[in-house]
Formats: structure tokens, C-alpha cells, sequence
């Protein structure tokens, strides 16, 4: 088991439940290999630059332990879905 972080930033104004019902998803990913030590909600954050016409996304950070097979199941489903503009998974050191 290695210790990662996981930044997600998704649509502003997509709806609670679905923002919640894909951040399930993605946690049974992590829960079924591995444990969560901290979930960070920041919320609306203005962006750096303008992304799809976005200004704003709401930002969730993940830390947690798991398998690399794992985090490669997380790093698809965030790519192909719609609801997640950017994402960035990394290894944390030991």
C-alpha cells in the first residue's frame, strides 16, 4: 500500500448529489483496496485560468492508501467523465 493524494475539480454547477454520487464512486474505487485518511471539500474556487468557459470549480482533495491498480481505475473514470474538468493523482513520499 502506498500513500497518494488526489486532486479533483469538477463543474461548478453541477448539482450536490451528482458531484457526491461520482465522489462515492470514486471512493468505493479506493475503499475496496485501500483506506481514506482525509477528505478535503475547499468548494468554489475562482481557477487560474479559464477551462471549457469555467471560471469558478469546486475543489475535492483525497488523501489515502492504496494499490496503483486502484489509482489507475480512479485516473480513467476521471478522465472520462464529464463532470470532472481536471484531476491530478500523485504519489505522496514516504
Amino acid at each position: 500500500m502506498r500513500k497518494y493524494e488526489a486532486v479533483f475539480i469538477f463543474v461548478p454547477e453541477l448539482e450536490e448529489e451528482k458531484r457526491n454520487a461520482l465522489l462515492d464512486r470514486l471512493k468505493g474505487i479506493i475503499e475496496a483496496d485501500g483506506t481514506i485518511t482525509n477528505v478535503d471539500e475547499w468548494g468554489s474556487r475562482k481557477l487560474a485560468y479559464e477551462i471549457n468557459d469555467y471560471t469558478e470549480g469546486y475543489y475535492v482533495i483525497l488523501n489515502f492508501e492504496s494499490t496503483p491498480e486502484a489509482v489507475k481505475e480512479m485516473d480513467r473514470i476521471s478522465k472520462i467523465s464529464d463532470s470532472i474538468m481536471r484531476h491530478m493523482i500523485i504519489r505522496e513520499d514516504e
